[in-house]
């Protein structure tokens, strides 16, 4: 290997001492103040760009026509596409200003733990270590990482009473995220039901249950569970839903406080109205 790079260097040594002395050329001339190198400079970067655009266009030679004009196309229709968006950007903006839209802010999310429950087949409490000294009150939703579990129905100073949804007391109106139906989730002591839906509704095993932008009391979009099956009632118009709840309220330990209360001036006509 040796042998070949010496016999490699006697052979090209000429052109490396040319190319090196260039090199120190092309470093010091930039120093040179003197007009005629400056006019030397200036037809070297002339003579180099001319060079630069001629590779360019040689290199354009071997593109098919097709080719190009297929480019061309495409940044056509991706300016065409941009303009679009800048538009519905745009639009959207002034719907905003139109409608007074404010921008959304997290919600606030306090943690807490369980100190005590109280469950039987209508009743489900729990008592946790969270009050108003931590701002927390009556109406505000209470989570886990997988959903919702309840909500907040009295408060003290440093613990409040939670009614969780095995609480027949408690209704909560529900959306069925993939086809947007509308409908009350109940406890009927045995399951998480959403009733009075028709039977002909687009509902499958498996579609994903939120809260609905309906309710007053909670913030859309909390999740609550699955579809597990629909039963049609004695009429055979109206369904019953089943629902698998995301979170096992009788095991949780550590929820989540959602620090957020919803209007709720229209408590008397409520569709999820708390019961006392």
């Amino acid at each position: 290997m040796e042998l070949f790079l010496r016999k490699l260097f006697n052979k090209l040594k000429e052109y490396i001492v040319l190319a090196v002395l260039l090199l120190i050329s092309l470093i010091l001339l930039p120093q040179n103040k003197n007009t005629e190198v400056k006019k030397i400079k200036s037809y070297a970067f002339a003579t180099f760009a001319i060079l630069t655009n001629a590779s360019s266009s040689i290199g354009d030679i071997f593109k098919s026509s097709d080719e190009l004009e297929e480019q061309r196309k495409r940044n056509a229709e991706l300016m065409l596409k941009l303009n679009r968006v800048r538009e519905y950007a745009l639009e959207n903006k002034k719907l905003k200003e139109l409608l007074g839209y404010k921008e959304e802010v997290s919600s606030k999310l306090f943690p807490s733990t369980i100190v005590a429950k109280n469950f039987s087949n209508i009743q489900g409490n729990y008592i946790i270590n969270a009050g108003i000294s931590d701002s927390v009150y009556k109406s505000m939703p209470v989570i886990t990482n997988d959903g919702l579990v309840g909500i907040v129905t009295d408060t003290e100073e440093n613990f409040s009473l939670v009614r969780t949804l095995h609480n027949t007391s408690f209704r909560i109106s529900g959306t069925i995220q993939r086809s947007n139906i509308d409908g009350i989730i109940f406890w009927d002591g045995q399951n998480l039901v959403m009733h009075n839906i028709p039977t002909t509704a687009d509902i499958d095993k498996g579609d994903r249950v939120v809260t609905s932008v309906l309710s007053s009391i909670l913030p859309p979009s909390i999740p609550v569970g699955l579809v597990v099956k629909k039963e049609s009632n004695i009429s055979g118009i109206l369904s019953n839903v089943i629902i698998r709840p995301f979170v096992d309220v009788l095991t949780v330990k550590n929820i989540f406080v959602l620090q957020e209360v919803k209007s709720k001036q229209i408590d008397s006509l409520e569709l999820n109205l708390l019961k006392d």
